[in-house]
């Protein structure tokens, strides 16, 4: 006869061990299970709104075809600017507006200028029309600028004449000169108040013509007046003679005020050269 396994009773204090370990295995699932829930809400959520993967998010077929009109006319926009400002006579030379003329009248001023007629205005060059005009001998400076939409704008000053020379007899006339030494002009008969230029050569390159003519330029109105020859053999010996057959050493262009005073002084004692080249030591010879 087998022997009856007899089961054994659990103890009470086997119990308690047993209800400790279940006590201690769900607080360990409760831990892992909070560790999982913190992790979970860390993490982004994916967007309801994102795209499949494969799936490429292209723009709308109008908003697509609406830019691709915009970049056209915007091509077109910029060809038709360009064709307008630099290939259509729309906005070409159309009038030539001169002005400071005096003695070169403007009809001769705008012949040689020369300005293309309906040519683009910006592809007018301005330099060319200023050196054409600035060539021509009674000028003596120009500015040339655009006047939109279609005028040319030419501004001149023309010489002054501060003496003149006689080539005299089988020469070509009488010629008129400026303050720079230029001889710009022939006129028929020697010009009443004027100063004679009595020099070998006269010549804006001619460092005695600039010299005399650059004193001539600078003296008082009053002497000038009265001046009726220049002459000079160096740039720093020029002398003239007064209306009153009295002969002026002055010098160089320098010091003029204090020349012109000393001057006025001597010219109330007898005598017939008064030397002001030195004002310091001013002199007068009978």
């Amino acid at each position: 006869m087998s022997p009856t396994r007899e089961r054994r009773r659990p103890s009470g204090e086997d119990e308690r061990d047993r209800a400790a370990l279940a006590r201690e295995r769900r607080g360990r699932r409760s831990d892992e299970e909070r560790r999982r829930t913190r992790t979970s809400a860390a993490r982004p959520k994916p967007s309801a709104a994102r795209p499949k993967p494969g799936v490429r998010n292209r723009p709308n077929r109008q908003v697509e075809i609406r830019r691709r009109w915009v970049a056209l006319l915007s091509l077109l926009t910029v060809i038709a600017l360009v064709y307008l400002l630099f290939f259509s006579s729309m906005l070409g030379a159309k009038d030539v507006s001169v002005s400071g003329s005096r003695t070169v009248t403007a009809d001769q001023i705008r012949a040689v200028a020369a300005v293309p007629v309906d040519q683009p205005m910006l592809r007018l060059s301005t330099d060319e029309i200023r050196d054409r005009v600035a060539a021509m001998p009674g000028i003596a400076t120009v500015e040339v600028s655009r006047s939109w939409p279609n005028t040319v704008e030419i501004t001149v000053t023309e010489r002054t004449a501060i003496a003149f020379f006689d080539s005299g007899p089988g020469g070509d006339g009488v010629h008129l000169v400026d303050g720079g030494g230029v001889v710009f002009k022939t006129v028929p008969s020697r010009p009443a108040g004027l100063p004679e230029l009595k020099l070998p050569k006269v010549s804006a390159d001619d460092p005695v013509t600039r010299a005399v003519t650059a004193v001539l330029g600078v003296i008082p109105e009053q002497l000038l007046k009265q001046v009726t020859t220049a002459t000079a053999k160096t740039p720093a010996s020029v002398e003239f003679t007064l209306s009153s057959g009295k002969i002026v050493r002055w010098g160089t262009a320098e010091q003029t005020d204090r020349k012109a005073k000393v001057l006025a002084a001597l010219l109330t004692q007898e005598g017939k050269v008064y030397d002001v080249a030195a004002p310091e030591l001013p002199t007068i010879t009978s």
